[in-house]
């Protein structure tokens, strides 16, 4: 019974029925996908019911795989998508479930040979290849890794990375495990001047726990103010400075929040960690 309830509290809750797509993820869908205008939504819909007999979560639920986050962030135009067209940069979604964002990228001309992926599973990836249509074409590695293991295989990934990508992941945490992610994102990263951690999650106003949506345990979400003193205290450990920046986003309250969430002020964070020496 504890299953069904937990397998039926998402579906209830957090499944829109109508999805829908922006300008920019349409013209991704036409241009790089090569899907035609009127087949995009049924399309979209039919991966979408795919994924969520595999995972109801409220991200797929909610149709948030199709924004294609990466390209909404502050710097995006302005530093990620010019250092990546580069050709000698490298750049790592972190909880990259479809790897929309790799694809978002992609279709904006860098190498997909420099881009990685890794979660914790990549039973979406596939629905990420019908998703794009880019089976036959796209050069990306994926890694199927557990963060919180050392020795998994995101190890042969350390000190590569230019660019991390962690949006929506670590607000999924506790604040201690949250700075054990923290010390691995460091380990990962090239260790140069400007490697950049970036992407965008859930945040209060109010910093502090937050209750998971199926009422079991407690996950930590952040303004910048806490987050920019996390990103200090795992610095300070080897050495390392960083600057935090960010910006919140007020969120409409839908009506499937907690009162706890609520009442603390729920917002989305999206922010850019860089480090400085």
């Amino acid at each position: 019974m504890a299953e069904t309830a937990q397998t039926e509290f998402p579906k209830r809750q957090w499944f829109n029925a109508d999805l829908t797509v922006s300008d920019s993820t349409r013209q991704v869908l036409t241009t790089y996908s090569k899907i035609p205008a009127d087949q995009i939504l049924s399309h979209v819909h039919a991966v979408r019911e795919k994924a969520w007999a595999v995972h109801p979560y409220p991200c797929i639920g909610q149709g948030r795989f199709l924004e294609l986050a990466i390209g909404q962030h502050e710097l995006y135009q302005a530093e990620i998508l010019p250092r990546m067209r580069q050709g000698e940069q490298t750049y790592l979604d972190l909880g990259c479930a479809f790897a929309q964002n790799i694809r978002r990228l992609v279709a904006d001309g860098v190498d997909s040979g420099k881009c990685y992926g890794a979660d914790i599973t990549l039973d979406l990836i596939g629905l990420g290849y019908e998703l794009f249509q880019d089976k036959e074409t796209l050069k990306s590695k994926f890694i199927a890794a557990d963060i919180f293991d050392a020795d998994s295989q995101l190890k042969e990934l350390e000190g590569t990375i230019d660019i991390i990508d962690a949006s929506s992941f670590f607000h999924l945490f506790g604040l201690e495990e949250q700075k054990t992610i923290a010390r691995a994102v460091m380990k990962l990263m090239t260790g140069r001047k400007d490697s950049l951690v970036v992407g965008r999650q859930a945040g209060t106003v109010k910093n502090g726990l937050a209750p998971n949506r199926l009422g079991v345990g407690n996950k930590y979400w952040h303004n910048i103010e806490s987050w920019r003193k996390l990103w200090d205290e795992v610095g300070d450990e080897v050495g390392v400075q960083f600057q935090v920046e960010g910006r919140s986003k007020p969120i409409a309250n839908t009506g499937r929040e907690s009162t706890a969430v609520v009442d603390a002020g729920w917002s989305m964070l999206e922010f850019s960690v860089r480090r400085m020496n």
